[in-house]
């Protein structure tokens, strides 16, 4: 009668999804592998250090973040059309109509970065290759886009005030 609880005592555990501590017996050993450790949520993840040039291993550096306006009025225009216009976040781009969340990142530096973006906007979705560079002085920005079917520039926007 022991032997028989003792070999159901697993079976009754398997079934209920509960694990055995690692216990196999003769009918199990061999037959099974063992359970994977689930992966933490990725936004469980703690993000990475900073890199050599001090600057996140992730992310869009922080000289290239803040408004860029391909014309002075896209800097100041209150109406709401100012179509020149591209706000950089540490993961995404934001153009008057686009939205593109950051992807893979092929090239990195303090003042420049070539990566991939996931677009979306006007109710289509597409992804690009972009390379965005700051001048040594810091005030105007170079896009170049690779890829897609509209004109890749390059594409000069000089750095909002504030």
């Amino acid at each position: 009668m022991r032997l028989a609880i003792l070999a159901a005592v697993p079976l009754a555990l398997a079934a209920c999804g509960q694990s055995d501590d690692g216990m196999q017996t003769a009918e199990t050993e061999g037959t099974a592998a063992p359970a994977a450790t689930p992966s933490p949520p990725a936004t469980a993840a703690s993000p990475p250090a900073p890199g050599a040039a001090g600057i996140p291993e992730f992310g869009i550096p922080p000289a290239l973040q803040g408004n860029w306006g391909l014309v002075a009025a896209d800097c100041t225009s209150q109406r709401g059309d100012a179509k020149g216009l591209l706000r950089i976040s540490a993961t995404t781009l934001t153009f008057y109509e686009s939205f593109g969340r950051l992807g893979t990142i092929k090239d990195r530096g303090d003042t420049s970065l070539r990566a991939d973006y996931a677009f979306t906007g006007e109710g289509m979705e597409w992804t690009r290759d972009i390379t965005l560079t700051v001048s040594a002085d810091g005030k105007s920005l170079t896009r170049l886009d690779r890829g897609g079917e509209e004109v890749g520039g390059p594409f000069i926007y000089t750095k909002c005030p504030g």
